[in-house]
């Protein structure tokens, strides 16, 4: 997404979130558009959410702010449209926090990595084929199936490593 520093996967934290959010709903109404299905107003609002930052998001957060705006918003409805922009690509699960954020690159397919800080809890999504192709070389080598991956590496993000010298 826009604001990312030069040779960073992680966005400045002083870059402009608003136009990261508008640049994401642009895309995925855009997606929604070209496969034939709808990007329906819960779903955008869930979208948006999950886009108000880089920090992932767990369900109930997105809930809870849903219900700031909306009077009745049931969980279910919450998890149908997190399921629907899972199945779209427009999100990713980070599995270690059972959270989700947004999907920097959605209209291509992929499987991600992540970065997630420990101090600031931003996450930075990779795209590495060759982290891929390694994984499943070695699997494949170690005669093993693989069913899922998940890399998700915690660490220290570049702008809070500066902030702590």
């Amino acid at each position: 997404m826009t604001g990312k520093t030069a040779g960073s996967a992680f966005v400045d934290h002083d870059h402009d979130h608003n136009a990261c959010r508008g640049q994401a709903l642009v895309r995925a109404q855009a997606i929604c558009t070209e496969r034939g299905v709808r990007l329906t107003e819960i779903r955008r609002q869930v979208l948006e959410h999950v886009w108000r930052g880089h920090k992932p998001l767990g369900a109930y957060e997105i809930l809870d702010m849903l219900r700031d705006n909306r009077q009745k918003t049931a969980p279910p409805t919450v998890y149908r449209a997190l399921e629907f922009l899972l199945q779209h690509g427009l999100i990713h699960r980070i599995e270690s926090l059972n959270a989700f954020v947004g999907c920097t690159d959605p209209e291509t397919p992929h499987r991600a990595q992540f970065l997630i800080c420990n101090q600031c809890g931003v996450t930075a999504e990779l795209n590495d084929p060759r982290i891929d192709a390694a994984i499943g070389e070695q699997a494949a080598a170690a005669g093993f199936t693989v069913n899922r991956r998940t890399i998700e590496v915690e660490g220290t993000c570049p702008h809070c490593a500066l902030t702590a010298r």
